[in-house]
């Protein structure tokens, strides 16, 4: 660790939609050029249904048993490089159904942490195929506390303000956050950070899948708003560096935490 600072790599890549084979190829190939480079992270982030996508019509058929195949390719990973994984998250397949869920692996390959989607986007029928996570997701990535929603999470500010007083200085995001909606994307991504006075790391896909194409625009934000890094359109691997000890100072400015009256709201 660089002092108390986390450096993280985030994967902006395509998924090939119904094609858990292709998409488990090209995982491993960026997690590869993840760890590469002048700089090697402590933290490498994949976006959200990377093994699927959204062939939500054969998910059944197609989502990962019990997760066993993500886990494998993410535990051996995180441990052969000693690199902690947060695994965007899979079509994870249970036996009341399917879950989109979160992996978090520590440098030794030790699963830590899980979270599975609260909340299941109607616009694109998930609530007709997926089952819904009934508990907030929390992790400790190094030195930093930190909690984790998928996608649509975002939009719901009530359970980034949990997770802020929970403790976590940081709320890490995989998503599969298409065209039209930049404008909803970066404004809410930068509202969760201004308003909980925290990091917001984003890792979305990018690429098209069938009629509906997916900006990219992965994203690193400090907790004053201010955007550390920011990815185009295309697959790359972003890098940046979360500081908990600027959330610390943040705070101590403008004390938003202190000033709140929950009574009254």
């Amino acid at each position: 660790m660089n002092g108390t600072k986390l450096k993280v790599a985030l994967v902006q890549m395509h998924v090939d939609a119904g094609e858990p084979d292709a998409n488990f190829e090209r995982a491993a190939r960026k997690l590869e050029e993840a760890v590469g480079g002048e700089t090697k992270p402590e933290l490498i982030v994949l976006p959200e249904m990377w093994n699927t996508g959204y062939a939500l019509e054969r998910i059944e058929d197609i989502a990962d048993q019990g997760g066993e195949r993500a886990k494998g390719l993410l535990s051996a990973f995180a441990k052969t490089n000693r690199v902690r994984i947060l695994g965007g998250s899979i079509a994870e397949k249970r036996a009341d159904g399917v879950y989109n869920t979160t992996y978090v692996f520590d440098e030794g390959g030790e699963l830590t942490d899980t979270y599975s989607k609260i909340h299941l986007f109607r616009l694109m029928d998930e609530e007709k195929y997926l089952q819904a996570g009934d508990r907030p997701g929390t992790l400790n990535a190094g030195a930093v506390q930190a909690g984790m929603m998928i996608c649509y999470d975002l939009r719901f500010p009530e359970l980034a303000r949990k997770l802020a007083l929970g403790g976590a200085k940081a709320l890490f995001v995989p998503a599969q956050w298409p065209n039209p909606r930049l404008r909803h994307w970066r404004t809410l991504l930068t509202a969760r950070a201004i308003e909980n006075q925290m990091y917001v790391v984003a890792c979305n896909r990018c690429g098209a899948s069938g009629d509906t194409t997916f900006f990219g625009h992965s994203m690193i934000i400090d907790p004053w708003g201010e955007i550390v890094a920011e990815a185009g359109e295309a697959e790359t691997i972003l890098r940046g560096e979360i500081d908990p000890a600027l959330v610390e100072a943040v705070r101590a400015k403008i004390p938003v935490f202190e000033d709140r009256r929950p009574s009254l709201y």
